[in-house]
């Protein structure tokens, strides 16, 4: 299997384009919540970054920004919920004119989707008060050393 290089010129350019993109989105309806799923700084945010302070590999940023495109797409498709963890997270939150990191309840719905021949994972989160927000987007592409196909790995928060 060949490694797929990509060169600063061709990942400026996704990133330029998908950041245009983004902007654009603000809320997608979703059939599955009969609701808004809102596209707000931190889903892009954590598609360029694992942590606020903790970014990923240019390929992973890369291969996830090719294809925003698809994440609209799919939670207007979804009817169905495909998995859905709950859990206690630190948010960093804002507050008293600095940062501080306050535990609170966060629950993670994940959609998966084959649009094109190609499988996609869309992760939307959910915070205390109930807004709902797009956080990722994993496209299929990984494999392990038996040759396996890997869409994640299996934490939501991270992926």
């Amino acid at each position: 299997m060949a490694v797929l290089v990509v060169t600063d010129q061709e990942f400026d350019q996704i990133l330029h384009d998908a950041q245009e993109l983004y902007r654009t989105l603000g809320h997608i309806h979703c059939p599955y919540f009969q609701d808004k799923v809102q596209f707000n700084v931190l889903g892009f945010e954590h598609l360029r970054r694992k942590a606020w302070n903790r970014g990923r590999e240019q390929l992973d940023q890369f291969m996830r920004l090719k294809h925003i495109a698809r994440a609209p797409e799919i939670l207007r498709l979804s009817r169905t919920v495909q998995g859905i963890e709950v859990t206690q997270e630190w948010e960093r939150r804002h507050k008293h004119g600095r940062w501080e990191k306050t535990m609170v309840p966060v629950t993670y719905y994940e959609f998966v989707a084959v649009l094109n021949s190609r499988r996609f994972k869309v992760i939307v989160k959910q915070l205390p008060g109930g807004q709902r927000i797009f956080w990722s987007l994993i496209p299929f592409w990984r494999q392990d050393e038996q040759g396996r196909r890997l869409l994640h790995d299996g934490d939501p928060a991270a992926d």
